[in-house]
């Protein structure tokens, strides 16, 4: 890449500022232009916008606030706003990251202006077309000229759907960059064991979000009472940093929160990322959260039917109980007997960097992830 070209980053939601903040920083280091482009798909100042300040990055150039919506309003406002912002700036490539809706309205928007586009994380495969984020995994995946994979079971992912192999890049996953670069700070800088009365691995954390889970009453229902057995039986309290529309959904249904289950508002990057650092367990919906629990040595007890991180699963640091309360107690038990010395899947955090190799010199194959 010459000093003259420049690199677009989108992005709209607070795990993509995570995963992206390394490329950011990977660009400033190399003295490499590039421009931030900020949906505004999370629109709570509390859950986006804080977070390039807690992380020290740059505002973003463009804030798109495009808000809430259905998926086709706000991907569609999405698609016309990023257009309009690539036609002025003319970047060379566009990195998306991950699978919302920010990530797909980059994709058809590259596409529409024959701009390159790279996809950060690409070739994950939960194999349920049911979920909207698979379906814009894969789409970007398929509009894109560089697939950043994070994993060699990614690459084959992409490989069995006839990607090119050219056009596969195995990288790393820019979370153990994340990890590593806000680990030490987290557990340093943060008060939140003070501030919540925790003792370091003798609580468990909980986050249950996803719309599959938390809007259908029965399943959200059957979540809680089992979160609230595995409390009783470990005889420790489950930390739940609630998202918004968790509480909507709980306000909604009238749901009692189990008695040692503790709900809390949502926690800026570096508390949460000391809260997985510190617990006993983590019970989850989210496919970042079950990365991150790999990557600390934390036990991660799923609660879906599948996960688009099988490698979570495969190295021994994660299981897939779904909702059924016996079911999460299950899962608890097991992986608390598991010894958590498990092989990180997802890389030597150094996966910013060969994103940028890759970017820089496409004819040149990047270093391949340890």
């Amino acid at each position: 890449m010459s000093n003259e070209q420049e690199i677009a980053i989108v992005l709209g939601t607070r795990p993509e500022i995570i995963k992206l903040a390394p490329i950011i920083r990977e660009c400033e280091a190399q003295s490499i232009p590039y421009t931030v482009i900020h949906t505004g798909q999370h629109y709570s100042d509390s859950l986006t916008s804080v977070f390039f300040e807690e992380l020290s990055l740059p505002k973003p150039e463009y804030e798109l606030a495009v808000g809430s919506g259905t998926h086709g309003q706000q991907t569609g406002q999405m698609i016309i706003d990023i257009e309009a912002v690539l036609l002025e700036e003319e970047p060379d490539v566009v990195l998306v990251q991950g699978d919302t809706n920010s990530v797909l309205a980059g994709a058809i928007a590259c596409c529409k202006l024959s701009i390159e586009l790279g996809h950060v994380e690409a070739g994950l495969r939960s194999r349920d077309r049911s979920m909207p984020e698979e379906r814009n995994r894969v789409l970007a995946d398929h509009a894109s000229e560089y697939l950043f994979a994070p994993t060699a079971q990614s690459k084959r992912s992409l490989r069995e759907e006839g990607i090119d192999d050219d056009r596969i890049h195995v990288t790393g996953n820019t979370v153990v960059d994340a990890v590593r670069q806000h680990k030490r700070v987290a557990m340093a800088e943060t008060s939140v064991f003070d501030d919540y009365d925790l003792t370091r691995g003798e609580y468990c954390l909980l986050t249950a979000h996803r719309a599959e889970t938390v809007d259908d009453e029965d399943r959200f229902a059957s979540l809680l009472e089992g979160v609230g057995r595995v409390a009783e039986r470990l005889d420790q309290d489950v930390l739940y940093p609630i998202h918004p529309r968790a509480a909507n959904a709980v306000a909604e249904f009238g749901f009692e929160i189990p008695d040692r289950v503790r709900t809390v508002d949502p926690l800026d990057y570096i508390d949460f990322l000391a809260l997985e650092s510190g617990a006993a367990l983590i019970l989850t919906d989210s496919g970042g959260v079950q990365e991150e629990a790999c990557i600390l040595g934390i036990p991660c007890v799923t609660l879906r039917e599948n996960t688009e991180r099988p490698e979570t699963l495969t190295v021994g640091a994660n299981v897939l109980v779904g909702t059924d309360p016996q079911s999460i107690c299950d899962g608890a038990r097991e992986m608390l007997d598991r010894s958590p010395n498990w092989e990180n899947p997802f890389g030597d955090g150094d996966a910013a960097a060969r994103i940028i190799d890759v970017i820089r010199q496409p004819e040149t194959p990047a270093r391949v992830a340890g």
